[in-house]
Protein backbone atom coordinates (compact mmCIF):
# COMPACT_ATOMS: atom_id res chain seq x y z
CA UNK A 1 0.00 0.00 0.00
CA UNK A 2 1.41 3.39 -0.99
CA UNK A 3 2.02 5.96 1.72
CA UNK A 4 2.34 8.86 -0.78
CA UNK A 5 -0.80 10.96 -1.13
CA UNK A 6 -2.15 11.71 -4.63
CA UNK A 7 -1.50 15.43 -4.08
CA UNK A 8 2.18 14.75 -3.47
CA UNK A 9 2.47 13.06 -6.84
CA UNK A 10 1.63 16.38 -8.60
CA UNK A 11 4.29 18.99 -9.21
CA UNK A 12 3.73 22.50 -7.93
CA UNK A 13 5.33 23.69 -11.17
CA UNK A 14 3.69 21.86 -14.08
CA UNK A 15 5.79 21.55 -17.25
CA UNK A 16 5.59 24.41 -19.70
CA UNK A 17 4.12 23.18 -22.95
CA UNK A 18 4.99 25.65 -25.70
CA UNK A 19 2.31 26.80 -28.07
CA UNK A 20 2.32 25.55 -31.62
CA UNK A 21 4.40 27.58 -34.07
CA UNK A 22 1.11 28.43 -35.81
CA UNK A 23 -0.71 29.34 -32.61
CA UNK A 24 -0.49 33.10 -33.14
CA UNK A 25 -1.09 33.50 -36.83
CA UNK A 26 -1.08 36.94 -38.48
CA UNK A 27 -4.12 38.23 -40.30
CA UNK A 28 -4.83 36.77 -43.73
CA UNK A 29 -5.40 39.05 -46.73
CA UNK A 30 -7.11 37.76 -49.86
CA UNK A 31 -5.50 38.95 -53.09
CA UNK A 32 -7.18 38.93 -56.48
CA UNK A 33 -5.41 38.66 -59.85
CA UNK A 34 -4.30 41.74 -61.73
CA UNK A 35 -6.43 40.69 -64.69
CA UNK A 36 -9.59 41.18 -62.60
CA UNK A 37 -9.16 44.95 -62.69
CA UNK A 38 -9.90 47.41 -65.48
CA UNK A 39 -7.52 50.31 -66.03
CA UNK A 40 -8.01 53.51 -67.99
CA UNK A 41 -6.85 57.11 -68.24
CA UNK A 42 -8.49 60.46 -67.49
CA UNK A 43 -7.69 64.14 -67.75
CA UNK A 44 -4.24 65.40 -66.81
CA UNK A 45 -3.71 66.47 -63.19
CA UNK A 46 -0.83 68.97 -63.25
CA UNK A 47 1.53 69.09 -60.32
CA UNK A 48 0.84 71.88 -57.83
CA UNK A 49 4.52 72.77 -57.54
CA UNK A 50 6.94 73.35 -60.44
CA UNK A 51 9.97 72.42 -58.31
CA UNK A 52 11.03 70.82 -55.05
CA UNK A 53 11.83 74.23 -53.57
CA UNK A 54 8.31 75.45 -54.38
CA UNK A 55 6.82 72.34 -52.74
CA UNK A 56 8.81 72.91 -49.55
CA UNK A 57 7.83 76.59 -49.52
CA UNK A 58 4.16 75.57 -49.74
CA UNK A 59 4.71 73.10 -46.91
CA UNK A 60 6.17 75.89 -44.77
CA UNK A 61 3.20 78.17 -45.54
CA UNK A 62 0.81 75.35 -44.59
CA UNK A 63 2.61 74.84 -41.27
CA UNK A 64 2.46 78.54 -40.39
CA UNK A 65 -1.30 78.67 -41.10
CA UNK A 66 -2.57 75.25 -40.02
CA UNK A 67 0.22 73.41 -38.20
CA UNK A 68 1.55 69.98 -39.14
CA UNK A 69 0.43 68.71 -42.53
CA UNK A 70 -1.31 65.34 -42.63
CA UNK A 71 -0.76 63.05 -45.59
CA UNK A 72 -2.29 59.64 -46.31
CA UNK A 73 -1.22 57.17 -48.98
CA UNK A 74 -2.57 53.74 -49.83
CA UNK A 75 -0.86 50.38 -50.33
CA UNK A 76 -3.07 48.61 -52.91
CA UNK A 77 -2.14 44.94 -53.28
CA UNK A 78 -3.11 42.41 -55.95
CA UNK A 79 -1.23 39.43 -57.37
CA UNK A 80 0.25 38.19 -60.61
CA UNK A 81 1.29 34.51 -60.85
CA UNK A 82 0.77 34.20 -57.06
CA UNK A 83 3.22 36.97 -56.18
CA UNK A 84 1.99 40.19 -54.47
CA UNK A 85 2.18 43.35 -56.56
CA UNK A 86 1.76 46.94 -55.35
CA UNK A 87 -0.13 49.49 -57.45
CA UNK A 88 1.73 52.78 -57.57
CA UNK A 89 2.02 55.90 -59.68
CA UNK A 90 4.97 57.06 -61.72
CA UNK A 91 5.33 60.75 -62.51
CA UNK A 92 7.56 62.13 -65.30
CA UNK A 93 8.86 58.61 -65.99
CA UNK A 94 11.05 58.87 -62.90
CA UNK A 95 9.29 59.62 -59.62
CA UNK A 96 7.32 56.84 -57.90
CA UNK A 97 4.62 57.39 -55.31
CA UNK A 98 1.64 55.66 -53.74
CA UNK A 99 -1.92 56.86 -54.47
CA UNK A 100 -3.04 59.52 -52.02
CA UNK A 101 -2.06 63.04 -51.03
CA UNK A 102 -2.09 65.57 -48.22
CA UNK A 103 -5.37 66.24 -46.41
CA UNK A 104 -7.06 69.60 -46.11
CA UNK A 105 -6.94 71.03 -42.58
CA UNK A 106 -10.69 70.58 -42.06
CA UNK A 107 -10.81 67.00 -43.40
CA UNK A 108 -11.59 63.94 -41.33
CA UNK A 109 -8.63 61.63 -41.84
CA UNK A 110 -10.36 58.60 -43.36
CA UNK A 111 -13.05 60.44 -45.33
CA UNK A 112 -10.52 62.96 -46.61
CA UNK A 113 -8.21 60.13 -47.60
CA UNK A 114 -10.99 58.43 -49.58
CA UNK A 115 -11.65 61.65 -51.49
CA UNK A 116 -7.95 61.92 -52.31
CA UNK A 117 -7.95 58.35 -53.61
CA UNK A 118 -10.94 59.18 -55.80
CA UNK A 119 -9.10 62.19 -57.25
CA UNK A 120 -6.19 59.99 -58.26
CA UNK A 121 -7.81 56.70 -59.24
CA UNK A 122 -11.60 56.99 -59.56
CA UNK A 123 -12.84 56.51 -63.14
CA UNK A 124 -14.86 59.04 -65.11
CA UNK A 125 -17.53 58.81 -67.80
CA UNK A 126 -18.92 55.51 -69.01
CA UNK A 127 -15.89 53.70 -67.66
CA UNK A 128 -17.00 54.56 -64.15
CA UNK A 129 -20.63 53.47 -64.37
CA UNK A 130 -21.60 51.45 -61.33
CA UNK A 131 -18.75 52.82 -59.21
CA UNK A 132 -19.54 54.69 -56.00
CA UNK A 133 -17.70 57.71 -54.64
CA UNK A 134 -15.31 57.00 -51.77
CA UNK A 135 -15.77 53.26 -52.26
CA UNK A 136 -12.51 52.25 -50.59
CA UNK A 137 -11.92 49.76 -47.79
CA UNK A 138 -9.28 51.42 -45.61
CA UNK A 139 -7.36 48.81 -43.62
CA UNK A 140 -4.56 48.94 -41.07
CA UNK A 141 -2.21 51.88 -40.75
CA UNK A 142 1.07 50.15 -41.56
CA UNK A 143 3.56 52.98 -41.09
CA UNK A 144 4.04 56.61 -40.11
CA UNK A 145 6.74 58.76 -41.67
CA UNK A 146 7.71 62.11 -40.20
CA UNK A 147 9.18 65.20 -41.83
CA UNK A 148 11.04 67.03 -39.04
CA UNK A 149 11.78 70.20 -41.03
CA UNK A 150 10.96 71.77 -44.38
CA UNK A 151 13.30 69.42 -46.21
CA UNK A 152 12.95 66.38 -48.42
CA UNK A 153 14.00 63.79 -45.82
CA UNK A 154 11.38 61.84 -43.89
CA UNK A 155 11.97 59.34 -41.09
CA UNK A 156 9.96 56.42 -39.64
CA UNK A 157 10.34 58.04 -36.22
CA UNK A 158 10.44 61.54 -34.77
CA UNK A 159 14.09 62.52 -34.19
CA UNK A 160 14.89 63.15 -30.54
CA UNK A 161 15.57 66.88 -30.96
CA UNK A 162 12.33 67.53 -32.90
CA UNK A 163 9.20 68.62 -31.02
CA UNK A 164 7.21 70.12 -33.90
CA UNK A 165 7.43 68.00 -37.07
CA UNK A 166 6.21 69.67 -40.22
CA UNK A 167 4.42 66.66 -41.73
CA UNK A 168 3.15 63.20 -40.80
CA UNK A 169 2.54 60.71 -43.61
CA UNK A 170 0.53 57.57 -42.89
CA UNK A 171 0.55 54.49 -45.12
CA UNK A 172 -2.70 52.52 -45.05
CA UNK A 173 -3.39 49.06 -46.41
CA UNK A 174 -6.21 49.23 -48.97
CA UNK A 175 -8.14 45.99 -49.33
CA UNK A 176 -9.03 45.76 -53.02
CA UNK A 177 -12.36 44.12 -53.91
CA UNK A 178 -12.64 41.25 -56.37
CA UNK A 179 -13.10 43.66 -59.28
CA UNK A 180 -12.69 47.40 -59.65
CA UNK A 181 -12.25 50.07 -62.33
CA UNK A 182 -9.29 52.41 -61.87
CA UNK A 183 -8.23 55.41 -63.94
CA UNK A 184 -4.98 57.33 -63.82
CA UNK A 185 -4.32 60.90 -65.05
CA UNK A 186 -2.71 61.10 -68.49
CA UNK A 187 0.46 62.69 -67.11
CA UNK A 188 1.04 59.72 -64.80
CA UNK A 189 1.50 55.98 -65.17
CA UNK A 190 -0.08 53.29 -63.04
CA UNK A 191 2.35 50.47 -62.36
CA UNK A 192 2.10 47.06 -60.72
CA UNK A 193 5.40 46.54 -58.92
CA UNK A 194 6.19 43.14 -57.34
CA UNK A 195 7.45 42.94 -53.78
CA UNK A 196 10.49 41.19 -55.18
CA UNK A 197 11.54 44.36 -56.99
CA UNK A 198 10.75 46.74 -54.12
CA UNK A 199 12.66 44.81 -51.48
CA UNK A 200 15.98 46.44 -50.54
CA UNK A 201 15.81 48.67 -53.62
CA UNK A 202 16.14 52.11 -52.05
CA UNK A 203 18.28 53.33 -54.93
CA UNK A 204 15.31 53.15 -57.33
CA UNK A 205 12.25 53.47 -55.10
CA UNK A 206 13.49 55.29 -52.00
CA UNK A 207 13.27 54.22 -48.33
CA UNK A 208 9.49 54.49 -47.98
CA UNK A 209 8.49 52.30 -50.93
CA UNK A 210 11.32 49.81 -50.50
CA UNK A 211 10.12 49.23 -46.92
CA UNK A 212 6.68 47.98 -48.07
CA UNK A 213 7.73 44.29 -48.19
CA UNK A 214 8.73 44.59 -44.53
CA UNK A 215 5.38 46.18 -43.66
CA UNK A 216 3.41 43.45 -45.45
CA UNK A 217 5.39 40.61 -43.90
CA UNK A 218 3.01 40.72 -40.94
CA UNK A 219 0.24 39.23 -43.12
CA UNK A 220 -0.46 35.91 -44.73
CA UNK A 221 -1.90 35.99 -48.24
CA UNK A 222 -4.49 33.95 -50.09
CA UNK A 223 -4.19 34.04 -53.87
CA UNK A 224 -7.43 33.72 -55.83
CA UNK A 225 -7.71 33.14 -59.58
CA UNK A 226 -10.11 34.77 -62.06
CA UNK A 227 -12.77 32.16 -61.26
CA UNK A 228 -12.72 32.97 -57.55
CA UNK A 229 -10.89 29.76 -56.65
CA UNK A 230 -8.18 29.71 -54.01
CA UNK A 231 -5.06 28.54 -55.85
CA UNK A 232 -2.25 29.29 -53.39
CA UNK A 233 -1.51 30.82 -50.02
CA UNK A 234 1.47 31.81 -47.94
CA UNK A 235 3.71 30.48 -46.59
CA UNK A 236 3.33 27.76 -49.25
CA UNK A 237 2.44 29.84 -52.30
CA UNK A 238 3.04 28.03 -55.57
CA UNK A 239 5.71 29.15 -58.02
CA UNK A 240 5.25 28.49 -61.72
CA UNK A 241 8.53 29.85 -63.02
CA UNK A 242 7.25 33.40 -63.53
CA UNK A 243 9.86 36.10 -62.83
CA UNK A 244 8.14 39.09 -61.15
CA UNK A 245 8.76 42.52 -62.63
CA UNK A 246 7.02 45.88 -62.81
CA UNK A 247 4.28 46.32 -65.40
CA UNK A 248 2.69 49.46 -66.83
CA UNK A 249 -1.08 49.23 -66.44
CA UNK A 250 -2.29 52.63 -67.67
CA UNK A 251 -1.07 56.13 -68.40
CA UNK A 252 1.50 57.58 -70.72
CA UNK A 253 -1.23 59.25 -72.84
CA UNK A 254 -2.70 55.94 -73.98
CA UNK A 255 -4.65 52.96 -72.74
CA UNK A 256 -2.66 49.83 -72.05
CA UNK A 257 -3.94 46.40 -72.98
CA UNK A 258 -3.45 44.01 -70.06
CA UNK A 259 -2.82 41.12 -72.46
CA UNK A 260 0.66 42.06 -73.66
CA UNK A 261 2.79 40.16 -76.16
CA UNK A 262 4.78 38.76 -73.26
CA UNK A 263 1.61 37.37 -71.67
CA UNK A 264 0.65 35.70 -74.95
CA UNK A 265 4.11 34.16 -75.26
CA UNK A 266 3.86 32.96 -71.67
CA UNK A 267 0.47 31.35 -72.40
CA UNK A 268 1.94 29.61 -75.46
CA UNK A 269 4.85 28.27 -73.40
CA UNK A 270 2.45 26.90 -70.79
CA UNK A 271 0.35 25.21 -73.49
CA UNK A 272 3.43 23.60 -75.00
CA UNK A 273 4.53 22.35 -71.56
CA UNK A 274 1.10 20.89 -70.89
CA UNK A 275 1.07 19.25 -74.29
CA UNK A 276 4.50 17.71 -73.68
CA UNK A 277 3.16 16.03 -70.58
Amino acid sequence: MSTITPAALQSERPPIIPNSFNANQPATIRLYPLSNYTFGVKETQPEEDPSVIARLDRLNDHYEKHGMRRTCEGILVCHEHNHPHILMLQIANAFFKLPGDYLHPEDDEIEGFKRRLDERLAPVGSLGEGNKAADWEIGDCLAQWWRPNTETFMYPFVPAHITRPKECKKLYLIQLPETKVLSVPKNMKLLAVPLFELYDNTQRYGPQLSAIPHLLSRYNFEFVNEDGELVAHTPTAGHDGYVPKARVLAGGNEDVDMKTDEDQKWDEVKKEENGAH
